[in-house]
């Protein structure tokens, strides 16, 4: 006898919830899952016929009972969107960044030991197949002691991306708190790789943010974790490149290096002369439905794990954010909207991870300590 597909609804249909459309698109060809209902506060557009769209996640969670709910809203809503859906029985994948503060984080891992039900979190490069031999290679020694891990990004970012939603750029909004920031969001999947590769949780945290434009949080930003025996890490990103950097990360050791490209699953070990492509990246929600169907199926980005990106996250979302000094700043046209640029950014960037230094420690003269 066939068995079902599981049913999944998607909470925050527009945005970056169109991504999570076209997966639930293909996992339903392939008899995965099936979309069930869609939901947002705002008109959706070319919903697919049959499916009901609705405005109230409660009435949704109440009235469709999906098995498994896809919360892809601002992270301040996310405690009590997931905490209503587990509490119905679903299984929840949650984007990242998955929570405000470590309070928060406690607060639903509570939930999810009191109903039983799953929760996994939206940091997709844990799924890469390329991680897991990275991870394989560092613990078989094949560089030896672990020394340092640096992570750098380099992004375009016009101002649409800036302009997606009223919370962007905010610490807050009429009173509630809110998150965002380049560290904290476009590169939360750098942080959480860098921890996944450290294994083990900071015993320090250092960071420096700063913005080129009127907001309240970071666009360009430096992170150094201290682990116990001296590892460290140094996490270097900005959403105002003058060149595009996807996402890459150098693990070095008292023998060797190894560097994985974490967007694209491009690897190179140690006597690998050039990267290569590692194929096999699972979905997220389809390894979620592999859980729910048998709990032998391991999750591969749970909420638990990613408790330490939350502590780090607490740690920096604290600290201030300085305006770069503005005869550094360029505008550019190379996107459908206009861009910020950063005169020598990537050039800062690469320095800072070379170095594992700050950005405030390489006497930038666009970098203005208040």
């Amino acid at each position: 006898m066939a068995v079902s597909p599981p049913t999944v609804a998607l909470v925050g249909a527009n945005g970056h919830g169109r991504t999570h459309r076209r997966t639930i698109a293909e996992l339903q060809e392939q008899g995965v899952v099936r979309l069930a209902a869609l939901c947002d506060l705002a008109p959706v557009d070319d919903p697919p016929a049959g499916v009901p769209v609705y405005r109230d996640h409660a009435a949704l969670i109440e009235e469709v009972r999906p098995e498994l709910v896809v919360v892809c809203t601002p992270p301040h809503t996310h405690l009590s969107i997931a905490s209503a859906a587990l509490r119905r029985g679903c299984d929840v994948l949650l984007e990242k960044p998955p929570l405000l503060d470590v309070a928060e984080h406690h607060a639903l891992l509570d939930v999810v030991a009191r109903t039983g039900r799953a929760c996994q979190v939206g940091f997709q490069a844990l799924a890469s197949p390329a991680l897991a031999q990275l991870r394989t290679a560092v613990d078989a020694g094949r560089i030896g002691p672990l020394r340092t891990i640096a992570a750098l990004g380099a992004w375009k970012r016009d101002e649409s991306y800036f302009r997606r939603g009223g919370w962007v750029g905010r610490r807050s909004v009429d009173g509630v708190r809110v998150l965002d920031g380049a560290l904290a969001n476009p590169f939360a999947h750098a942080v959480m790789q860098v921890l996944a590769i450290a294994r083990r949780r900071p015993v320090t945290v250092e960071v420096t943010r700063y913005r080129t434009r009127d907001i309240e949080v970071d666009d360009t930003a430096t992170l150094r974790l201290t682990f116990a025996g001296g590892v460290r890490a140094l996490v270097a990103v900005t959403l105002c490149a003058e060149e595009f950097v996807p996402g890459e990360i150098t693990v070095t050791g008292e023998d060797a290096a190894a560097w994985l490209e974490y967007p694209t699953d491009r690897l190179r070990l140690p006597g690998e002369p050039e990267p290569r492509s590692v194929p096999g990246r699972v979905s997220l929600l389809a390894n979620l439905a592999a859980h729910r169907a048998d709990p032998g199926v391991p999750l591969l980005a749970p909420l638990a794990q990613t408790l330490g990106f939350t502590e780090v996250l607490e740690t920096l979302v604290a600290s201030p954010v300085a305006p770069v000094d503005p005869t550094w700043v360029r505008t550019e046209h190379d996107l459908p909207h206009p861009r910020t640029v950063i005169t020598g950014i990537n050039e800062a960037l690469r320095r800072a991870v070379d170095g594992g230094r700050l950005l405030s420690e390489l006497a930038l003269p666009w970098a203005i300590q208040e």
